[in-house]
């Protein structure tokens, strides 16, 4: 043996001082503190990209929750509603929303005369400031309750989006220069109804249980309505998805043989998770409408067609649940006489069970913000006024989705409609991360760390 180094080997490295860092340590220390930099950045610009996002929803959003309304007492004049007195319905809704115009118009002309209001407008431009809705919401109070025709009740009517604009600061004195809806004069008129405490705006519960309103009421638009066509909707999807997914997953994991089938049908869900929406949304046109004829803009054909969208997400996740539960749990079920399905029924699939919630509702939440297979199928093409009877009409009668909804607020002009397509989105936000909550809560209540 000898201690010479061998020519042309590398010497050796030579430690020195664990007290000092040598040139390689430093280069080292140096990338990993790099590397902490980056992800704190990362992390730094993500989390200021939410708050920017959610800022900005909420700035925008808040303010359909709130809608300017305006006091009147009307007199129901019975020589104008109903003329022979004998409180007959057939004969009162003959008057149409035209013969109650003039009602609103002396109402205005009262107000006005009690709190010693001057104004340069006309009757029919003090009207003006309320919602196109007004005199409809009249004569609907008149049908109900025909016996208080000949006195004078005091009302609340929506005003109209440009005076509800200008009490949210969205609309202005220099934005309306050109705008033949309203006028500077009726502005005034509104700053005077304010001041007598006539005009006020306040929490507006209709934009959660309301309807869609038509162009020209953007003031009564409600998500009530399309919230009731999303529930339908996910009712179907969770009674069929979830049983036919998890069916599919049990069998595809503990039964199915490792075949070239199972393989292909394995590869075809896992493709079938990553295709575009729309592309469902054409499959449901063409399977459930035009093959099946079943009713255009129900809520079961848009159910049945967010139901194969998260078919894939739903078995996906499952198998994941099933894979996650230790061979030994089948292997002691099967060792003291159980057979292969009751190990996976009695054992397997409660230990599972959390997983396969969580995933179950994750589908859910994916597919209730869908918007394109909705498109598709027409879910937006009409207004649903009322809200379903029974479950068989809620299921059956034309209606929309939130999603949908919000697609068709964010697309018409007034900037009323915009203001509730960003109120939408809190609302459908909030419905997303409760469901997400629920997941959460569930896995972390009923796992099992192995």
């Amino acid at each position: 043996m000898t201690d010479i180094t061998p020519m042309g080997a590398a010497a050796p490295y030579k430690h020195g001082s664990l007290l000092q860092l040598d040139e390689r340590t430093r280069k080292r220390n140096a990338a990993e503190a790099r590397f902490r930099a980056y992800g704190l950045a990362a992390i730094g610009f993500g989390l200021l990209m939410l708050i920017i996002l959610v800022a900005t929803i909420v700035s925008r959003g808040t303010g359909a929750f709130q809608q300017t309304f305006v006091e009147l007492d009307v007199e129901l004049l019975e020589d104008k509603l109903d003329k022979n007195g004998n409180r007959d319905l057939e004969e009162i809704a003959k008057v149409s929303t035209f013969g109650y115009a003039p009602l609103i118009q002396a109402a205005f002309e009262a107000k006005i005369d009690n709190l010693g209001i001057e104004t340069p407008l006309k009757k029919k431009e003090m009207a003006g400031l309320l919602s196109k809705g007004a005199a409809a919401q009249l004569r609907d109070y008149v049908l109900a309750n025909p016996d208080n025709i000949g006195q004078t009740i005091s009302f609340e009517f929506l005003a109209s989006s440009r005076v509800d604009g200008y009490m949210k600061d969205r609309v202005s004195r220099d934005s309306i220069a050109n705008d033949k809806n309203i006028s500077a004069e009726q502005l005034d008129f509104v700053d005077q109804l304010v001041a007598a405490g006539s005009l006020n705006k306040r929490f507006n519960l209709a934009f959660i249980t309301g309807a869609d309103a038509s162009d020209q009421r953007p003031e009564a638009a409600g998500m009530g309505v399309s919230m009731i066509g999303s529930f339908f909707m996910m009712l179907v999807v969770l009674a069929l998805a979830l049983p036919i997914g998890v069916a599919a997953s049990i069998y595809l994991e503990e039964f199915a043989p490792k075949n070239l089938l199972t393989d292909i049908i394995e590869v075809n869900i896992s493709n079938l998770a990553a295709v575009p929406s729309i592309v469902f949304g054409i499959l449901g046109l063409a399977v459930f409408i035009n093959y099946m004829h079943l009713p255009q803009s129900a809520p079961l054909v848009g159910g049945l067609v967010l139901t194969l969208m998260t078919l894939p997400t739903i078995i996906i996740s499952t198998r994941a649940s099933l894979k996650s539960v230790p061979p030994s749990i089948r292997d002691a079920a099967l060792g003291v006489g159980a057979s292969k399905m009751q190990s996976v029924f009695h054992h397997v699939l409660p230990l599972a069970a959390p997983g396969i919630l969580t995933g179950t509702i994750i589908g859910l939440a994916q597919a209730l913000g869908e918007t394109a297979p909705l498109l598709l199928i027409g879910m937006i093409g009409f207004i649903a006024s009322n809200a379903p009877d029974t479950i068989a009409e809620g299921l059956m009668s034309p209606n929309s989705a939130m999603p949908a909804q919000i697609y068709e607020w964010a697309k018409r002009a007034d900037p009323a409609f915009y203001e509730r397509a960003w109120g939408g989105i809190i609302i459908l936000l909030l419905f997303l991360v409760t469901m997400n909550t629920v997941a959460v809560i569930l896995r972390r209540r009923f796992e099992r760390r192995w």
